[in-house]
């Protein structure tokens, strides 16, 4: 069974920093592109960044560039995003996703990040 779990929400001050952590279980964690989606109260999803299996490239949203940093432990299984320099506007739920080709075919349950003084 494939699972994502997520965790390393919590609250933080404007400026402060988070590092959120995805554990997989029941795929091959290294052949899978994986991203994080996020959804803030009362808005729609958006994705916040990938990090694919060719050449292990990223991609971010413009609202976060410069400021989270995506990576993957493929020995560990886990999926990481290092959030530095937050604002009130990142306060969502942070989801990570697994892609199967250009698609999404896994999600985990959210962990909630606020970031608020």
């Amino acid at each position: 069974e494939v699972q994502l779990v997520e965790s390393g929400g919590g609250l933080v001050q404007p400026g402060g920093s988070l590092r959120l952590s995805c554990a997989a279980s029941g795929f091959t964690f290294s052949l899978y592109g994986l991203s994080w989606v996020r959804q803030a109260p009362g808005k729609g999803l958006e994705w916040v960044s990938v990090l694919t299996t060719a050449n292990g490239r990223t991609n971010y949203a413009d609202s976060v560039k410069g400021r989270f940093t995506i990576s993957r432990d493929n020995a560990k299984d886990t999926l990481s995003l290092q959030m530095n320099s937050l604002k009130p506007e990142d306060t969502a739920v942070y989801y990570c996703v697994r892609h199967q080709g250009l698609g999404v075919d896994y999600w985990g349950k959210g962990t909630l990040v606020t970031v608020s003084s």
